[in-house]
């Protein structure tokens, strides 16, 4: 596979996946799996998760710059999926190919389905969302966001996220956003980025895990160049967003996830 060829799809999952906060991984596996038809599921997590970081890593610090990340929280819910994450990435060398695809497939299908059919929360529903922790985040342009949500719950979930992430090799922020914003109250925008932050400290432990497997070095070098695409593409990301509606970034994100979903339910690899 041509470096350059890589460099480029690297680049578009860095913009695309910051846009709308996952980091891009539920994106490049399936392309990964269509390249590299002969690797393990492992090997095929373990570059995504790479490049994952990396596009979390910068796409947050553009984010950061925006003052858009809601640190507090993202910390706290880290601290819940990083030892769903180790789990989920060491239980992913024991899935047979077939048996990867179909899970994945399936997860972001009904993901893509809800969002389609719920792209929003209307302030009546977020008023009433029972939650103890209130938030208020400014950002950079001086919009104002206010939000409460179930801080027990929201852990609760997190590891759940961890688990999947790790599994799959998404990372997790794919399942992050709609959580955020449909179930925690988030905005959409405080979700996007905060969700990368939360990638970003999350895909490290299942990197390690991955790397002690073993399976991390096999790939180290493809993953490396698809990742310094990632992190060019990543501060466009942010910057698009702020030119982008909330409901079309939803939207935006079910429809990525239904093509994702579709090619590989209905034509494996």
């Amino acid at each position: 596979m041509p470096w350059v060829l890589l460099v480029f799809i690297g680049l578009f999952v860095g913009v695309f996946g910051t846009l709308i906060g996952a980091a891009g991984g539920f994106i490049l596996v399936p392309i990964l799996l269509f390249l590299y038809p002969e690797e393990s599921p492992a090997i095929i997590a373990s570059i995504a998760l790479t490049v994952a970081f990396f596009n979390a890593l910068s796409g947050s610090v553009a984010y950061g710059r925006l003052k858009r990340i809601d640190y507090r929280s993202g910390l706290l819910f880290s601290c819940a999926s990083v030892p769903g994450a180790i789990i989920g990435a060491s239980l992913t060398r024991l899935l047979d190919r077939g048996v990867f695809q179909s899970i994945f497939g399936i997860v972001l299908l009904l993901v893509a389905v809800y969002l389609m059919a719920r792209p929003g929360r209307s302030q009546s529903q977020i008023s009433r969302t029972s939650g103890s922790t209130a938030r208020k985040i400014t950002d950079r342009q001086k919009h104002v966001f206010i939000y409460s949500f179930n801080l027990p719950a929201g852990i609760a979930i997190a590891f759940g996220i961890g688990l999947i992430g790790g599994l799959l090799g998404v990372g997790g922020g794919v399942i992050h956003v709609p959580v955020l914003t449909q179930i925690l109250a988030f905005p959409a925008h405080i979700a996007t980025a905060t969700s990368l932050f939360m990638v970003a400290i999350t895909v490290l432990a299942a990197i390690a895990t991955h790397l002690f497997s073993g399976a991390f070095t096999e790939g180290v070098t493809r993953a490396l160049v698809l990742a310094a695409g990632a992190v060019i593409g990543a501060p466009f990301g942010a910057r698009l967003s702020q030119r982008v509606s909330e409901a079309l970034i939803i939207r935006l994100l079910a429809i990525g996830l239904a093509i994702v979903a579709l090619r590989l339910l209905i034509a494996p690899f």
